[in-house]
């Protein structure tokens, strides 16, 4: 006993030098437990994270993957980005976690518990994309504010959940319904209680798409506690930031909501095409939602090296917000000519696609191998950047990568 009590405090006291502070009720702290200061210090130990993904922040944390990361058909946890306005929850009891449906347009409010929600409605899995309305943001010039995602901030894991219109249909939509409101846990940086980080939502229209989920597993186990865990709503294929983690409100609103992030520039892009560096005043701003069309290429790994008469085989994801893309294409020239790729169809609605090609390369040199993706009502990705806006939202274009003949 005296010997487990010594290194009991052996350790406590080598904790406390690496935190820094005292450990105030150290003596009695679980044998094994690891304090979360201490779990910060390694964000991928934390996080369970590859450690070639990349952060970007950690106050509050965003870490994006690299495209080889992301060659995966479905997205596992340790190569899903992770996308934060505010600081996680670290005091979720699942048990006594509850959710309610509120608002101006709701028949009744209701207040349902985790258990309920999972045995009262059906449940239904998809496998769902989400990618940050900012994702590319680090190409716009002039630099646009905000982390500077390259490519990485996109996903499609398998979500499991009940529907959110199932729900909704259970407290009763009022006729004059017009968007939903969600509200979480998580805490603003400022740490005032009276502060939410984000409350975003979406049109009803979407609320009550059958692939719309209040997920609760992801990929067939608990969602990890930075993706939201207990329950977060799922809604691929638009800016995954409508996709709010650590849920425990959702409002059924008359009015387009007002909630955090939901005004000025967040999450919006000019009405009408804008001068880059242009001030663009908030009304004529347009609240982002079906994402645009977008591929990329996830094998093989930027920078890879062949022998003269070898063919490369390239892979990689296609998406197209609400759309299906009809068709997929590469370039070696610097997009003065394209091939056609195969490409597979989604295996539900709004999940992403893949793709396949065998490349020719016609003699030593360096090369770049582009991607086109076009969607099904024919629109392309752009070769180079697309518009300007002010915050560096909806960079849709072609992906690539170098490769060298030798």
């Amino acid at each position: 006993m005296k010997r487990r009590n010594f290194v009991k405090k052996a350790v406590l006291s080598s904790m406390v030098t690496v935190i820094g502070y005292d450990i105030v009720f150290g003596a009695i702290m679980p044998e094994g437990y690891e304090p979360l200061a201490l779990q910060g210090s390694d964000p991928y130990k934390m996080f369970k994270k590859d450690k070639e993904m990349v952060i970007l922040n950690d106050k509050p944390w965003n870490i994006e993957a690299k495209a080889h990361l992301l060659d995966d058909k479905i997205t596992p946890n340790k190569y899903m980005f992770i996308r934060n306005n505010g600081l996680i929850p670290n005091t979720i009891n699942a048990k006594n976690w509850t959710l309610t449906i509120d608002g101006e347009s709701v028949v009744q409010k209701k207040t349902y518990t985790l258990a309920e929600l999972k045995s009262k409605f059906n449940q239904y899995t998809y496998q769902l994309t989400l990618e940050c309305g900012g994702n590319g943001r680090s190409e716009f010039d002039p630099p646009a504010k905000g982390n500077q995602w390259t490519v990485g901030a996109v996903s499609c894991a398998k979500w499991t959940g009940i529907r959110l219109r199932d729900l909704l249909e259970d407290a009763g939509i009022k006729d004059n319904a017009v968007y939903i409101g969600y509200h979480a846990i998580d805490t603003h940086l400022s740490m005032d209680p009276n502060k939410e980080p984000i409350s975003r939502g979406a049109p009803v229209a979407k609320a009550l798409q059958d692939e719309t989920l209040l997920a609760f597993k992801m990929n067939g186990e608990d969602i990890p506690l930075a993706h939201g865990y207990p329950l977060r709503l799922i809604a691929g294929g638009w800016p995954a930031s409508v996709s709010g983690k650590w849920i425990n409100r959702i409002s059924l609103r008359n009015k387009v909501h007002d909630g955090t992030k939901m005004k000025g520039t967040a999450y919006r892009v000019p009405c009408e095409p804008a001068e880059p560096g242009k001030k663009v005043s908030d009304e004529d701003m347009c609240i982002i939602e079906s994402m645009p069309v977008k591929s990329l290429i996830t094998y093989p790994k930027s920078g890879a090296m062949i022998n003269k008469g070898e063919k490369l085989n390239i892979r990689g994801h296609a998406w197209a917000g609400e759309l299906e893309v009809g068709k997929m294409e590469y370039s070696i020239d610097f997009g003065s000519t394209w091939e056609k790729c195969s490409i597979e169809k989604p295996v539900n609605r709004l999940a992403w696609q893949h793709f396949y090609a065998t490349i020719d390369f016609p003699k030593k040199g360096y090369y770049e191998v582009w991607a086109r993706a076009t969607d099904t009502q024919g629109v392309s990705q752009p070769m180079i950047l697309p518009g300007w806006n002010p915050k560096g939202y909806l960079n849709n274009a072609c992906h690539r990568i170098a490769v060298k003949i030798i």
